[in-house]
């Protein structure tokens, strides 16, 4: 049995001459070329997907080999699994396989007597195999081609670096080195993986956060680590679909990822070491703006100016005013797409993954010493946060519309944070929490829409008296909605003094 360590990042089909033409790469004149056709296999009822194993046939020359391999990890881009591979004699033989248990359930008539091809993958592979120093080896494979199935096909193009030996951390300072003149992102989905979702036509869609699997029994640190390894696997799977499609709920999710991300580093900043949040947060913020730009306008249109227009169909005003929003969407968008291409958005990435693999994330033994159990931890931060929202919440003023913002903050830095320990709180107490959180979140965004929407509405019609008219009937036709939110906040306020948290501590003080 061989352990894999490797790390697999995206490179742009128009990239590879710029990737061959990199000094790291260049100067290594011993490079080999392979073309590769691999067969994966299943049951018709994905068996073999779902226990995350994974069965191949590659061809080299003229004979085949079989590999099975065992998904046992995979965060941020970087994998770590067993694979067993011997010749194929033109029957599967799972007998190479020391995992007993693994292989004894391979060999079981449900699963052999029922292997059938699901789809194809066919490339060439470039390789080098680099000698980083101190022992550390690294083969960098540059993979071009086709994923096929069902009659259905999809692009291969990436760069996956394999540690021979040495350390972790070697993979990622080449990522890094590589990653200045080139956008080089983790890539979080495998070939097979998109091999399974063309067999089974599985559409692209935005991915909304999960539940993150952290325990009781882990470590303030421990926990940070899953938390923020989640956020960016969040961020990375709705990048592909921000960069290249128009649904704005990629974006949005993408704002998600790193407002939460934010949140964690907030959260946890106590036990933090010391740099560590410095070196994310400006290229998070650059982030946050090219985002935030695109977003605020879908949402102007979406929320603010399309009620408007449909209630007024006939009104000229309003479809030059859209017209002219419509043009800074796009021109927002344009700005999105170019930042999330640039090497800046891999390097962030690149640089939280490989912050989070050294320690004290990992073998952390040492630094837990003295530090709290992480449900000490979770309880007093959040009810540091929850103290926080009650200060906002009295010094919240209906006529200053900043008080309600920075209000509507907070409830959502609480929010996530319960999120983050949900699979610590008891019974159903911290989703009761989190919906009523959201309830008042969603309700004081509305009304922050509404506030700061008749900034960026003059700013779309400029000194154009003609598009400054419509803003006028906008204004005049969300009023009395204004006006409804704005008597509602002393009930909004009175609710947030209600609000309780479960404790999470039970030991005594």
């Amino acid at each position: 049995m061989a352990q894999q360590i490797a790390l697999k990042l995206a490179l742009a089909e128009d990239r590879h001459g710029a990737l061959l033409r990199h000094p790291s790469l260049a100067r290594e004149s011993a490079r080999e070329q392979h073309h590769l056709v691999s067969i994966y296999y299943d049951t018709r009822r994905m068996a073999l997907r779902r226990a995350g194993i994974l069965l191949r046939l590659r061809k080299h020359g003229n004979t085949w080999q079989q590999t099975i391999k065992r998904q046992d990890e995979s965060r941020g881009g970087l994998t770590q699994r067993p694979e067993w591979q011997a010749p194929y004699l033109n029957h599967f033989d799972f007998s190479h396989v020391e995992d007993a248990e693994l292989r004894d359930w391979l060999q079981r008539d449900k699963i052999a007597g029922r292997l059938a091809a699901i789809f194809e993958t066919n490339f060439r592979r470039t390789v080098w195999q680099l000698d980083m120093g101190k022992d550390n080896r690294i083969l960098v494979k540059l993979d071009r081609g086709w994923i096929a199935s069902s009659g259905r096909r999809d692009t291969i193009s990436e760069l996956e670096l394999q540690l021979l030996s040495g350390g972790i951390d070697s993979l990622y300072a080449l990522a890094l080195q590589l990653g200045q003149r080139l956008a080089l992102p983790p890539l979080l989905l495998s070939k097979a993986e998109r091999g399974y979702r063309l067999f089974l036509a599985t559409p692209p869609a935005p991915v909304k956060a999960g539940e993150v699997p952290i325990d009781a029994g882990d470590t303030p640190l421990a926990a940070f680590r899953l938390i923020a390894l989640d956020c960016l696997s969040h961020l990375q799977l709705n990048h592909d679909g921000a960069v290249h499609r128009d649904d704005p709920e990629y974006v949005h999710q993408m704002r998600v990822a790193t407002r939460r991300l934010r949140a964690a580093l907030r959260m946890f900043r106590p036990v933090l070491p010391a740099g560590f949040a410095e070196q994310l947060l400006p290229p998070m913020r650059e982030l946050m703006r090219a985002l935030g730009q695109a977003r605020d306008l879908d949402v102007l249109m979406a929320e603010i100016v399309a009620p408007v227009a449909k209630a007024l169909p006939d009104e000229p005003r309003l479809t030059d005013l859209a017209g002219a929003i419509t043009n800074r969407l796009y021109a927002a968008r344009a700005d999105t797409r170019h930042v999330l291409r640039q090497p800046g958005y891999g390097q962030l990435l690149l640089t939280a993954g490989s912050l989070l693999q050294r320690a004290p994330f990992v073998e952390a033994a040492d630094a837990a010493a003295g530090m709290p159990s992480l449900l000490q931890f979770a309880d007093r931060r959040l009810r540091r946060l929850l103290k926080r929202i009650l200060e906002l919440a009295d010094a919240a003023r209906v006529d200053y519309p900043p008080s309600l913002h920075e209000l509507r903050i907070g409830i959502k830095r609480l929010r996530y944070a319960i999120e983050f320990f949900g699979p610590m709180i008891p019974g159903k107490s911290g989703v009761t929490v989190i919906k009523r959180l959201a309830g008042l979140q969603e309700e004081l965004g509305q009304l922050n829409d509404l506030a700061s929407a008749g900034t960026l509405l003059m700013v779309c019609a400029g000194k154009d008296p003609h598009l400054r008219e419509a803003v006028t009937l906008i204004g005049g036709w969300h009023g009395p909605r204004h006006a409804a939110l704005l008597g509602d906040i002393p009930n909004k306020l009175k609710r947030i003094r209600g609000l309780d948290l479960p404790h999470l501590d039970k030991s005594p003080a």
